[in-house]
């Protein structure tokens, strides 16, 4: 049985009819699948980049891109890269990679005459670092600024042995290091490495001029310490932008010594007020008890002469004559302090 035979069959013929259906279905799903894949086919046929027509639709069933995996195999291809087979641009696009920027870093390492292969490549896009830029770094070192701007200060803030504060400003120059991009430190330890060494050369500067006259010291003590152990960078250089001073730490250091000495002496000044008044106070208390004493003792003559007339030890004119000398004493008492009340007007008259 051919085709041109069923279709001279009769209309009422069911099995032509179901043939023909089966037919058109092949051909419609055919022609869909050269319109979907035969523009990638064309271009993977035209730059060899070997990856068969078959093998774009069994990437559609895997859930790949077929159009991806043939831009980076025809870019690796035409560049001329060696070990980037269809098959691991594929895994590394399953894994989560993103195969066209490594295709591009490997291109651009190549031309660059950089160690990079495809393994290392893919680890470092697996592990979230951007390996293209890593390349980039490698060829064209970048500037980090330190401290970072970012983080709100703009200077580094640091006091020399005489007490005045020095703030400096640092460009750091730094290359990628690709085989220690892979769990080597980023820029924020570089960038606190530095500002600690920064830190250190100004503190153990003598005095701030001998900073302000001579500040590659500072980079040259800083370079010296081998900052770039263990980080995904290497310092190619550090460059003081600008030192300037700041305030006198030392003059306020003493000046808020003095101030607190001041308010400890004034504490004890305070405390031996304190002493004398109380002091004081005891001695007036002990005066009245005195005094108290002295009425008491004042209060026993009466008693006493009573006691003297009565068993005739005193008379009653010796009684009289001490009432006299009583009476002459109070007289004399009351002029001399009449004379002195009024002449106290006419002295200031």
């Amino acid at each position: 049985m051919n085709i041109p035979l069923l279709l001279l069959t009769p209309a009422n013929n069911p099995t032509s009819w179901i043939l023909i259906g089966v037919l058109v279905l092949v051909l419609f799903v055919v022609l869909v699948v050269l319109l979907k894949y035969i523009n990638l086919y064309i271009q993977a046929l035209l730059t060899r980049a070997n990856i068969g027509l078959l093998e774009m639709i069994a990437m559609s069933f895997r859930k790949v891109n077929p159009a991806t995996i043939v831009r980076a195999r025809i870019m690796a291809v035409q560049a001329g890269l060696g070990g980037v087979d269809s098959r691991n641009l594929e895994a590394h696009n399953l894994a989560g990679g993103d195969v066209v920027r490594v295709v591009t870093a490997l291109i651009s390492a190549d031309r660059a005459d950089l160690d990079l292969d495809f393994k290392i490549a893919t680890g470092i896009d697996l592990a979230g670092r951007d390996v293209l830029e890593a390349v980039q770094t490698c060829v064209n070192p970048k500037v980090i600024d330190c401290p970072n701007p970012a983080s709100g200060k703009t200077e580094v803030a640091a006091v020399a042995k005489d007490g005045i504060q020095v703030l400096a400003k640092a460009r750091i120059t730094v290359r990628t290091n690709i085989s220690r991009l892979v769990g080597g430190a980023m820029e924020e330890t570089i960038i606190a490495r530095v500002g600690e060494g920064i830190v250190t050369t100004i503190g153990s500067a003598s005095t701030h001029k001998d900073v302000l006259e001579n500040p590659d010291m500072i980079s040259k003590m800083v370079l010296s310490k081998g900052l770039d152990s263990g980080t995904a960078f290497e310092i190619v250089s550090i460059d003081i932008a600008d030192v300037d001073i700041g305030t006198n730490i030392g003059a306020r250091l003493q000046a808020d010594q003095a101030e607190a000495d001041k308010r400890v002496a004034q504490a004890k000044a305070e405390e031996r007020r304190a002493m004398a008044v109380a002091a004081e106070q005891e001695q007036s208390a002990m005066v009245m008890e005195n005094r108290s004493k002295v009425v008491l003792a004042e209060a026993q003559v009466p008693l006493a002469m009573a006691d003297a007339l009565r068993s005739g030890n005193m008379g009653v004119m010796d009684l009289y004559r001490l009432k006299n000398i009583d009476a002459d004493t109070r007289m004399r008492d009351g002029i001399s302090g009449n004379d002195s009340k009024d002449s106290g007007p006419e002295e200031g008259e």
